[in-house]
């Protein structure tokens, strides 16, 4: 009888367990178009594949009659599980239980299933819909966010962490997320911010939404604080299994390669006319990086914020590659703060990683202007400078037009261990180009000339003659081979083959001092 009453009991709190707040408030998170915890996880996860930790955990506050409010979860539910057969630890925040805010016992249990992400070399996915801090548990909800955010520092270029931001994230939960690797914000049923709109009115007295002030789309255009911007909860699971595949499980693996089915060989006829004649004329660098990539799969990451600069993970020949590409779409490809900080935080996570770093470059240099050197391009910039050096994993890079000045020493140059480094004919490797060189060397002949124009013309074309162009760098093995453009793809998985067992190290230190 005892084993019976037993029995019934422990189904009973696993009932329990699994109703979360309950019907009504199920009912309500899927009118708002939002999923339950337990549904993200399962959707999230391979089938039958998810191990709960930590099912009847409640919390212990006694005031303002909280004990009367228990919850087994206690609001998150944790565990782990599989992605495509490749372990990772996850947690969800769940909305209908206390308005998934976060108390000690919340805490404790993502504190633990990160510990145990660590110690075991595992990636972390949290899926975050939470009220915040929940105010009744006054410092230990703070305390418990404080021991989260030294996780996620201990576990920062240890294992991968990505965050899922499926609802709100205020106050000092944002922190948690901005920590992490990546982050998904949903498109209108999510927002950060660390003070709301009403807060903000009444300090600053703006007027504000929710959505404008943290929406998905003002972090992933305007800030930078979020990467991927899905519709809905079912895309933002399916686009975290996809980076999921590019990523190793740890710092000390590889990422997972796949069996080639695009031949390494290939050649692509359209890359002889894709870079336009005139170097002034715009065209997609994304069409470059299709046409080598396999099956012109590139997975973009910080699609809509600083879009001067191109990232993202490919494959090469089965192989991941981190590619990091100037758009001369955009502000002709120049430098300027966000690109600089959009670059480096991409290039220093590959380089954690092991993941190689593909590098296509078409730069007309950093971005002029108050508005650039107030902000403080110098300190942003060599943020990438400070990035690339750094890098220890293979990098390869493609000239494929201008690489002017301090702009052609920062992408992968040869001069900062660059491995492999190729320019195509069409490129224009100097410190300036014509224009300006001839502005500042023919300053005194051009006033003196009769006819400035044609004296420019004929100035600008000898300067091209002997700078713009690979051949001077080619020749002091600054640029290891101009190719022709259609054989760009086999030129880059042969490089790799031939890096795939680089060993480089930086000296021995505590960490450097990068200028943030």
């Amino acid at each position: 009888m005892e084993a019976e009453a037993g029995r019934k009991e422990l189904l009973e709190r696993l009932k329990r367990a699994e109703e979360a707040g309950g019907e009504k408030r199920i009912q309500k998170q899927h009118e708002a178009g939002k999923l339950t915890a337990r549904e993200r996880i399962d959707r999230l996860l391979d089938k039958d594949s998810f191990v709960e930790i930590d099912k009847f955990v409640t919390h212990h506050c006694t005031y303002f009659g909280m004990e009367k409010k228990k919850f087994l979860g206690d609001g998150v539910v944790t565990g782990y599980g599989t992605i495509d057969g490749r372990r990772t630890f996850v947690y969800a925040q769940d909305f209908t239980v206390l308005g998934g805010t976060l108390g000690r016992g919340f805490a404790n249990k993502i504190c633990k299933v990160m510990d145990m992400a660590l110690k075991n070399g595992v990636p972390v996915i949290g899926l975050n819909d939470s009220g915040g801090a929940r105010i009744q548990e006054a410092v230990e909800s703070l305390a418990g966010y404080a021991d989260i955010f030294l996780r996620n520092v201990q576990a920062s270029g240890v294992v991968p962490q990505i965050s899922a931001i499926m609802g709100p994230c205020a106050g000092g939960a944002v922190y948690s997320p901005a920590l992490t690797d990546f982050i998904f914000m949903t498109r209108h049923a999510s927002y950060m911010f660390i003070t709301g709109p009403e807060v903000v009115k009444s300090v600053t007295r703006e007027s504000v939404t929710k959505e404008d002030l943290g929406g998905a789309m003002t972090h992933n255009a305007k800030s930078g604080v979020a990467h991927f911007a899905p519709q809905d909860d079912e895309e933002c699971l399916a686009m975290l299994r996809e980076l999921f595949g590019y990523l190793p499980l740890n710092n000390a693996e590889d990422p997972p390669r796949l069996e080639p089915t695009d031949p390494p060989d290939r050649m692509d006829p359209l890359l002889k006319e894709i870079v336009p004649e005139d170097p002034n004329t715009p065209y997609d660098i994304k069409d470059v990086i299709r046409a080598v990539v396999d099956h012109g799969k590139l997975f973009e990451i910080h699609e809509h914020f600083a879009p001067n600069i191109v990232v993202g993970f490919a494959r090469m020949n089965g192989r991941v590659v981190g590619v990091v590409a100037n758009q001369p779409k955009y502000l002709a490809g120049a430098l300027d703060i966000d690109a600089s900080v959009k670059g480096a935080r991409f290039v220093r996570f590959c380089d954690a990683f092991n993941v190689p770093i593909l590098t296509f470059e078409d730069v007309p240099g950093f971005l002029p202007g108050t508005v650039q050197e107030y902000g403080g391009i110098i300190k942003h910039g060599a943020m990438l400078i400070y990035a690339y050096c750094e890098v220890t994993t293979p990098k390869i890079t493609v000239v494929t037009r201008k690489a002017y000045g301090g702009a052609y020493c920062v992408m992968s140059s040869k001069h900062i261990r660059g491995d492999i480094n190729y320019a195509y004919p069409t490129a224009e490797i100097a410190v300036m180009g014509a224009s300006g060189a001839v502005n500042i060397i023919f300053r005194k002949e051009m006033k003196e000339a009769e006819d400035k124009e044609a004296r420019r013309k004929e100035l600008e074309e000898e300067y091209r003659k002997n700078f713009a162009n690979p051949y001077q760098a080619a020749e002091l093995g600054y640029v290891d081979e101009v190719i022709l453009p259609e054989t760009t793809r086999p030129r880059i998985v042969q490089a790799l083959e031939m890096l795939v067992n680089k060993r480089d190290v930086n000296p021995p230190k505590k960490h450097g001092n990068i200028p943030l």
